[in-house]
């Protein structure tokens, strides 16, 4: 019982950071596209598509980690959205791009390499722990199989 709700205040807490975060770049997604555009790995014009959609993608992820409507979904896009940002923004740093991630907004363009590359860390090891976690409780939940 113990164990389910410190859980379950890892989903919220996840899911509170990826609808904080969408919420941000849906309330600026100008700024969103050019914060994507700075990474120079994409043409402007799909950066500003992904400068619209990312965000609701990240919000309505959050919800779905909230309500438990295609939990293991949810887990699965956002462990991908970290990771590959995680990937472009190392990839910026290598090829010496001074960038800010535009994760959250304009609050965190004052952040250091070091601080976001622990968010992202953070962030993608909270989701991975909640993916295993998920991963148990549907083979604890699932029935033996009979035998044929």
């Amino acid at each position: 019982m113990v164990k389910s709700f410190v859980w379950r205040i890892g989903d919220l807490i996840i899911a509170a950071v990826f609808i904080y975060a969408g919420a941000l770049k849906v309330l600026d997604p100008v700024q969103f596209a050019h914060d994507i555009d700075h990474y120079k790995i994409l043409p402007w014009t799909i950066g500003v598509g992904l400068a619209f959609y990312l965000p609701w993608l990240e919000i309505f992820c959050g919800l779905a980690l909230i309500l438990r409507l295609f939990y293991r979904g949810a887990l699965s896009i956002l462990t991908a959205l970290v990771v590959v940002f995680l990937v472009a923004t190392i990839a910026a740093k290598i090829r010496g791009l001074d960038i800010t991630c535009g994760c959250f907004g304009h609050t965190s363009q004052n952040w250091s390499f070091p601080a976001h590359l622990a968010l992202d860390l953070g962030v993608l090891t909270a989701l991975a722990a909640l993916c295993y976690c998920s991963v148990v409780r549907a083979r604890a939940n699932a029935s033996p199989t009979p035998m044929s």
